[in-house]
């Protein structure tokens, strides 16, 4: 039986603690979804077309196994749809596990037969945020070595900014 794991986020935008996240996932589960949620709350940075291509160009050639989508709705039934028995969360802190705690719970509840697996990113990586990587370049400062270098020239872009190295 294959095994399917989705990984949903709003990647809003890819940073390398996702990246490890996805490169984990790839060696454990036979196939890997990367999901980026729309959400009519949130005002992204970057369109939903603009996620796909950066992830696209960023995790296809490396992982053959991992496939880049979008959804909306209710995790659990998007993960029915997909045939997925298992969703991905990264951790990073105490404060990130309460919130996915409650989801997991939540989820499995509605879907009783979806598991929910947590992974920490790399030690490295532990303190990073897509919103902070945000933050940081609407600034002004560096985030190179937290994006890959596709995410950082977007956000130069983006912000038009000097961006200092």
């Amino acid at each position: 039986m294959t095994k399917t794991a989705i990984y949903p986020g709003s990647f809003d935008p890819l940073t390398f603690g996702h990246v490890d996240i996805v490169e984990r996932s790839a060696r454990l589960f036979d196939h890997v979804i990367v999901a980026i949620l729309t959400n009519a709350q949130k005002a992204p940075l970057f369109t939903v077309e603009e996620r796909i291509e950066i992830m696209r160009e960023i995790l296809k050639p490396r992982f053959a196994n991992v496939e880049i989508d979008v959804f909306h709705g209710l995790l659990v039934d998007y993960a029915r749809q997909q045939k997925a028995q298992v969703i991905v969360r990264g951790i990073r802190a105490v404060t990130d596990y309460e919130y996915e705690f409650q989801m997991a719970l939540m989820n499995r509840r509605l879907a009783p037969g979806i598991e929910t697996v947590f992974m920490m990113p790399a030690e490295n990586y532990s303190y990073l945020s897509s919103r902070l990587v945000k933050e940081i370049a609407e600034l002004g400062g560096s985030v190179a070595g937290l994006v890959p270098d596709i995410v950082e020239k977007r956000l130069k872009q983006r912000f038009k900014t000097g961006i200092t190295e």
